[in-house]
């Protein structure tokens, strides 16, 4: 009688996927302190010591349960080499909460606890929204055209996570450039060294020490991210904190939910990019883990929620098993019990860090081509557009805010190419995902599903789900806002919706 092997857990290649997802994590932490701290004005304790832990916390329990279904899919197929999903700190939230709700009500209030509190809020009300809609939008994965989820991703993967720490490297070319080149190297070659010691681990221990050594001839910028919080077992406790700030937090919910509900379409994408690799998660468990585990940062102090990471096949093609996820969570969540965190924080440069990001970046933008139709190309491209767009209102309002020029000031063409960037960039994962189906759609002739696109988008944009004109991409009521801009959108949406409808009936069998 044959037996079935064993679930090969742990693999050479979790080393190396390790560094890279809790890289990851620990660059996010390090773009989260720097914003608060030097950009807000934060206290670092409040920053390292209460908002921190909780937020790092959120990650271990979500990397500890997707670690716990790679093992269940491992036992359901019989396969030996699945590879977990992984799992981290989102980056579209942590810029827009950041900039949208804690440094505002930082600013409003001159109270860090206070904002901490109304960021624990929002985690919560995050959370519970994530739980609430997920067994309705598990079965978008049925109805969405696989270019459409997968281009989605890819247009986060080039725009945000490869091209953002192109800049980075690019600040300080001399420890950057050779950074990135070698981790391209030891991540697409695999090159051994003696002893088989880990080829990423080499390089950036490398990187690392040449940076600090470049600091004291300038040849490089100084890390700038406050004071450490202190070292010893200071693990995060669950609180009712944040019912105090859910009075001020409710403002912000508008900006709060669609974030919460763009990780839920990414975590849909991130499973089917999961499955084109190889390995078919159950969609519903993965969306609940990530509102679980952003509900539980909330109760005990987070301010960032956590999502289902896009480069699950990279991830795969370094080897990793399940044991690179049990081992971020474990060390990014100890990390914030013990405090070496804001240790690593200002220890590791960030741009010795984020050649892995471009690697991933660039992992997932070429999967999407290979794995999508070859007739839906154009889909996946499509679905890259309001990732770029979200990419250019990103710099250009880092461009305007350092410049102490408020968007609403531009006039001219200025502030026509703002006005249009600002719009198709709100809501830009679920607009991406409806752009992108809407293209598929129309290469194969499938009018129905078109003219219910258009429709769904029309609705969305009325709603400010999808380019809305409010700061930081807010939802609101149609009838609470005078900018007629979202309605004309819909109303463009919804003609071709009718064009579309009427098309399907004229090629109905017996038609005229």
């Amino acid at each position: 009688m044959s037996r079935t092997r064993a679930y090969d857990w742990a693999a050479p290649g979790d080393v190396t996927a390790f560094l890279g997802l809790a890289f990851d994590n620990i660059a996010q932490l390090i773009v989260f302190a720097s914003l608060l701290i030097a950009v807000f004005g934060y206290p670092s304790d409040v920053v390292l010591g209460k908002m921190l832990p909780g937020t790092a916390l959120g990650v271990l329990v979500g990397d500890l349960v997707y670690t716990s279904l790679a093992f269940r899919l491992a036992r359901r197929t019989g396969r030996t080499d699945v590879t977990a999903m992984p799992l981290g700190i989102d980056t579209v939230s942590l810029f827009g909460l950041t900039f949208g709700a804690l440094g505002p009500v930082f600013k409003q209030t001159g109270d860090a606890i206070l904002s901490w509190k109304v960021g624990m809020a929002l985690m919560v009300a995050m959370g519970v929204f994530k739980i609430a809609v997920t067994p309705l939008a598990a079965r978008l994965r049925h109805a969405v055209p696989a270019a459409a989820m997968l281009g989605t991703l890819g247009g986060i993967g080039l725009a945000l996570i490869a091209f953002m720490p192109m800049l980075e490297i690019f600040a300080a070319p001399l420890v950057g450039i050779p950074s990135l080149l070698l981790v391209l190297l030891a991540l697409l070659r695999v090159p051994r060294l003696p002893g088989g010691f880990p080829t990423v681990l080499a390089v950036v221990a490398v990187a690392t020490a040449a940076y600090w050594a470049a600091i004291g001839p300038g040849w490089v910028p100084p890390l700038d991210v406050g004071g450490r919080a202190p070292l010893g077992f200071s693990p995060p406790h669950p609180t009712l904190g944040f019912v105090e700030g859910l009075r001020l937090a409710v403002p912000y919910l508008p900006l709060a939910l669609p974030l919460a509900f763009a990780t839920i379409v990414g975590g849909i994408d991130n499973t089917e990019s999961a499955a084109a690799a190889g390995d078919s998660y159950d969609t519903t468990e993965i969306l609940l883990t990530e509102g679980v585990s952003t509900l539980v940062a909330g109760l005990f102090g987070g301010v960032i929620q956590t999502t289902p990471y896009i480069g699950h096949p990279a991830y795969k093609r370094m080897g990793g098993r399940a044991a690179y996820t049990l081992a971020t969570g474990l060390f990014v969540g100890l990390g914030g019990v013990f405090g070496y965190l804001s240790w690593l924080v200002h220890a590791l440069p960030e741009v010795v860090l984020v050649p892995i990001l471009v690697y991933v970046g660039l992992e997932i933008a070429a999967q999407c081509f290979h794995a999508a139709p070859a007739r839906h190309a154009p889909a996946v491209a499509a679905s890259f557009l309001p990732s770029l767009a979200n990419l250019a209102v990103i710099l250009v309002g880092q461009m305007l805010a350092a410049a102490k020029v408020s968007p609403a000031a531009l006039t001219g063409d200025a502030a026509t190419t703002w006005g249009a960037l600002s719009l198709l960039a709100a809501g830009f994962v679920f607009s991406s995902m409806l752009l992108g189906s809407a293209v598929a759609f129309l290469v194969d002739g499938a009018w129905w599903s078109l003219a219910a696109t258009l429709g769904l988008a029309a609705i969305a944009s009325w709603f400010g789900i999808i380019h809305s004109p409010l700061p930081g991409g807010a939802a609101f009521l149609p009838w609470n806002v005078d900018d007629p801009r979202p309605v004309v959108i819909g109303v463009g949406y919804a003609v071709v919706a009718a064009v579309a409808a009427v098309a399907a009936l004229r090629s109905r069998p017996g038609a005229a």
